[in-house]
């Protein structure tokens, strides 16, 4: 098992006694109502369903987030650090299996549980692996970003290893690798806090062997949560929330900040290309959590969907900007020939984790899944956005309830690009209790198509997927 190195060591010892420093508060949001953390793993069996289970629905439904074990101080809690905790329902057959929750192998997990290190090498100032769970290669994966390397783990979600995949390499991957479904390959545009100079662009193949890794200049060290793939490019975006030094030194969790002096850009790399290859691209300051989907244009130029934010770690050093920040849903029209990128505003409602029907991921598609907010914390709506015609069907959840990131599970042997469902769980502010809640997506605005009762509560996370059976 590989040691973290001196200038880990260092930044690790530095950042805890800047947090030591804080001023100690009780309160933080991040701890409280639909994000308060459970204190248990828990294995349910006994599981009520209301209305009817898709029979083809075989494998699991997983998401992933943030369950701290313990904070010491909340006033200096950042939401993207607490320990990592993965919720999967097991669906057969028509039927609810089970449900369990389990924290994410990390060290200070296993030693807060008097459980011996799961195998394999570590790397990174960040020991939390909390931000997204998804199937490759046959295997589930739990990642995180900016150094920490992925978790694998067994079908019923224990830890089994660490490590870049099957790879012996000791890089940094994402929390978002962008899956290609005509190939099974994984892409990634990785960042690493350490080494603020460059990102790499990783390729992880469908026998979960790291093919490809290509690195690219850049300054400030950048924040790239996500990334977007074409059929002939990766799309790298770089914009402006960059390492903090002074945010290290005042003592935030997350030493990332927005940043006025870095230029925002786009940069359009060939798949099959190296580092001087890339074309960047100037476009107006903003931040992208997240993309929904890209495709290459016949005039030579590149469209992705995005929701983008006016501005990022501004203001809030607990968690994303929660007030007065504009969120659009956009589409960007990238013009390599006239460096350009033109953004429209798809819809200006309040918005985030977009998907779609990933089986259309690098070709063009029509739908876009999004989930609404009506403030801060309450996420009570799910869009569909029809980006042929411009409208908005929305799926409302009802008072009181508040949704996560919903997945599209297309229905096997499905044509029509909507023929399918859209999974999220869903929390109960009136039942403290959450449902896995299964709509159909071509009925987006009638009732659900099933809900699997949970008695438990699954706090306010980040990503999930679905990860079907092998056949």
């Amino acid at each position: 098992m590989s040691s973290p190195s001196l200038k880990e060591r260092a930044l690790t010892w530095l950042s805890q006694r800047m947090k030591n420093r804080v001023q100690y508060s009780d309160s933080n949001r991040y701890l409280e109502g639909i994000y308060a953390p459970v204190s248990e793993e828990r294995t349910e069996t006994k599981l009520t369903v209301t209305g009817d289970l898709p029979r083809e629905l075989n494998g699991l439904y997983a998401r992933i987030g943030p369950n701290p074990m313990h904070v010491s101080n909340p006033g200096a809690y950042h939401w993207f650090t607490g320990d990592g905790m993965v919720h999967g329902l097991r669906l057969e057959n028509g039927q609810a299996a089970w449900y369990r929750n389990r924290w994410i192998g990390s060290d200070s997990v296993r030693r807060n549980q008097n459980r011996p290190k799961v195998p394999g090498p570590r790397r990174g100032v960040v020991d939390a692996v909390n931000t997204n769970v998804f199937g490759h290669g046959g295997r589930i994966w739990a990642a995180v970003e900016a150094g920490a390397l992925p978790v694998e783990l067994n079908g019923e979600l224990d830890a089994v290893k660490h490590g870049l995949f099957d790879s012996t390499a000791l890089r940094a991957f994402t929390a978002h690798p962008r899956m290609d479904p005509l190939t099974g390959e994984a892409h990634a545009i990785c960042y690493d806090a350490l080494k603020p100079n460059r990102i790499s662009y990783i390729v992880v193949d469908a026998q979960c062997q790291v093919t490809k890794v290509v690195e690219v200049p850049v300054k400030h060290g950048p924040m790239i949560h996500d990334c977007a793939i074409t059929r002939s490019q990766v799309i790298i975006l770089d914009l402006p929330v960059t390492f903090s030094v002074k945010q290290v030194l005042q003592g935030a969790g997350l030493p990332y900040s927005w940043n006025e002096r870095h230029q925002a850009r786009v940069g359009l790399m060939p798949r099959d290309g190296n580092a001087k290859d890339v074309r960047w691209i100037p476009v107006d300051p903003c931040y992208v959590f997240h993309t929904c989907n890209a495709c290459d244009l016949d005039d030579g130029g590149v469209m992705l969907d995005v929701v983008a934010h006016a501005r990022m770690f501004d203001r809030s050093r607990i968690g994303p900007e929660a007030d007065g920040t504009r969120i659009t849903f956009e589409r960007w029209h990238i013009d390599p020939a006239r460096g350009t990128v033109k953004r429209t505003v798809v819809s200006d409602q309040n918005q985030e984790f977009p998907r779609c029907n990933e089986t259309l991921s690098t070709r063009p598609y029509r739908y876009a899944y999004t989930v609404g907010f009506s403030n801060a914390e309450h996420a009570r709506g799910l869009f569909r956005h029809d980006l042929h015609t411009g409208s908005t069907l929305t799926h409302d959840h009802g008072a009181g309830r508040s949704t996560g990131e919903a997945v599209f599970v297309p229905r096997q042997g499905g044509t029509a690009e909507d023929d399918g469902w859209l999974m999220s769980y869903v929390h109960d502010a009136n039942t403290q209790r959450s449902d896995l809640v299964i709509v159909n997506a071509q009925d987006l605005s009638g009732p659900p198509q099933a809900i699997v009762h949970l008695p438990v509560r699954v706090p306010a996370g980040f990503h999930g997927n679905w990860i079907p059976d092998r056949h």
